[in-house]
């Protein structure tokens, strides 16, 4: 009982530190695209344009620091899963000629950080 309420608490948080992480980037001049994105290699939360830039943003979402900055959360492994996001996202739009970047954004206890092309792959 006590992990699924725990499980679902978190998912909470994810989901809110969604909606605010896309209401920041429509602030800043972003066209979102795609939330919570899905296919065959995983989900991304975000795509958006940025200029010439098709944009694919991971929020991070934490209530504090005690297990590090949400952003060490977006390891290797994470990183590779989310270039085989993109590239699914590319061929099936046929957009291959668009320039890509990878987003995070960190938000912790309200505040967001925004880290423009956060890795590249």
């Amino acid at each position: 009982m006590q992990f699924a309420q725990k499980n679902f608490h978190k998912k909470l948080l994810g989901k809110v530190g969604e909606k605010s992480a896309a209401k920041f980037l429509k602030k800043q001049g972003f066209n979102i695209l795609e939330q919570n994105y899905k296919n065959p290699f995983g989900e991304i939360d975000i795509i958006a344009r940025d200029g010439e830039y098709t944009v694919f943003v991971e929020v991070k979402t934490r209530l504090s620091d005690a297990f590090g900055a949400p952003c060490e959360a977006v390891d290797y492994r994470k990183r590779k899963k989310y270039e085989r996001i993109a590239q699914g996202y590319i061929v099936s739009r046929g957009i291959s000629d668009s320039a890509v970047r990878f987003d995070v954004i960190e938000i912790e206890n309200g505040k967001i950080n925004h880290i423009k092309d956060a890795f590249s792959v």
